[in-house]
């Protein structure tokens, strides 16, 4: 039988021998990791352990939170302020940064998360995940206090950045830079094991992934590419076109990652909706960074989303990503407008 790697094993050849990250990152990734395996246990046992449902207060984004929102926000602290690999840590349901404890070693690294994506789907027991982000602290932070703008680094800047996808199987999926690579908990050994190395995206596919209950919110290049895929054989296009949407961005994203897609959720006209719904620190950086690794596209209907300079941590972003011809595509329906 052969012996499959672990994701320790992984990151020790990384460091090693890719000469990928230094030793701190390495062990940053992996406290990252186990905190994983308590949220996927968590989501497990849901109404056993009494997570369902929804608390009585909203997050900074104006979103009433879920009980799971919170007790994975606090594992995901209480795992990583002790271990001195970070200076400071942001979450999608904090108001602002938060600083490591004085009394604390600190590190080099800032740490950007999202503790449940698909926080919607968690009473009606569907994929959830968490999504992070790695960041160097700038040059200076040693003898200071860390502040909101040393988080506010393009995408570009990323070290390392992921998700765990909690499902039939709870599934780790990782960059460091050189690639795309996917890890499945073994639940006996407790361990993570490699599955998945390399992952690419075709540059073609016939399947989209979009809330089409938006769709009369949408600008008219967008109603009309995906209505351009709605016609099938019929249509410009000439072929048939699957959608799929699954209500958090991990599911659709893994599903484009395995087999191929282009995910949308574009800005509307609706108020607060202007710039899209989703965030750029905590979910459209780390996903772009993925998808590029895998040979995809990310833009934000104007540019690149790696190349976005972030005005504040709770920015949010449109976002169209994943098989590179199809975003390509609605990239150019939409230059086409503006030249118009």
């Amino acid at each position: 039988m052969t012996k499959r790697k672990t994701l320790t094993q992984f990151l020790v050849e990384q460091q090693r021998l890719e000469k990928a990250m230094p030793a701190q990152l390495r062990l940053l990734i992996e406290v990252v990791a186990r905190a994983c395996k308590v949220i996927g246990h968590t989501v497990n046992k849901g109404a056993i352990s009494g997570v369902l449902g929804s608390l009585d207060q909203e997050n900074v984004q104006g979103e009433v939170q879920k009980k799971l929102d919170v007790i994975s926000n606090d594992i995901l602290l209480e795992a990583n302020e002790w271990g001195g690999h970070l200076a400071a840590m942001a979450s999608e349901e904090m108001d602002t940064l938060h600083p490591i404890p004085n009394r604390l070693p600190k590190g080099e690294y800032l740490l950007v998360y999202d503790p449940i994506d698909g926080s919607s789907n968690i009473d009606v027991n569907g994929i959830v995940g968490t999504i992070f982000s790695v960041l160097k602290a700038p040059p200076g932070t040693e003898g200071r206090d860390v502040t909101e703008a040393d988080f506010l680094q393009p995408g570009r800047e990323q070290v390392a950045a992921g998700y765990a996808i909690y499902g039939p199987q709870t599934v780790l999926v990782l960059t460091v830079g050189t690639g795309v690579y996917a890890f499945s908990l073994d639940r006996e050994m407790g361990s993570w094991v490699l599955t998945s190395e390399k992952l690419t995206i075709p540059a073609r596919t016939d399947e989209f992934a979009v809330n089409m209950a938006n769709e009369r919110h949408w600008n008219e290049p967008t109603r009309r590419y995906i209505g351009e895929l709605m016609a099938g054989t019929d249509g410009p296009r000439g072929r048939d076109f699957n959608m799929r949407w699954m209500g958090s961005m991990v599911g659709d994203v893994h599903r484009i990652l395995t087999k191929g897609g282009v995910f949308l959720y574009p800005a509307d006209t609706r108020p607060g909706k202007e710039n899209g719904k989703l965030r750029l620190m905590y979910e459209g950086n780390p996903i772009a960074f993925l998808i590029e690794q895998a040979g995809g596209k990310a833009f934000n209907g104007t540019c690149r989303i790696l190349d976005i300079e972030p005005q504040e941590l709770h920015q949010r972003v449109p976002i169209i990503l994943g098989s590179s011809e199809e975003v390509d595509r609605l990239d150019e329906m939409l230059k086409d407008r503006v030249a118009a």
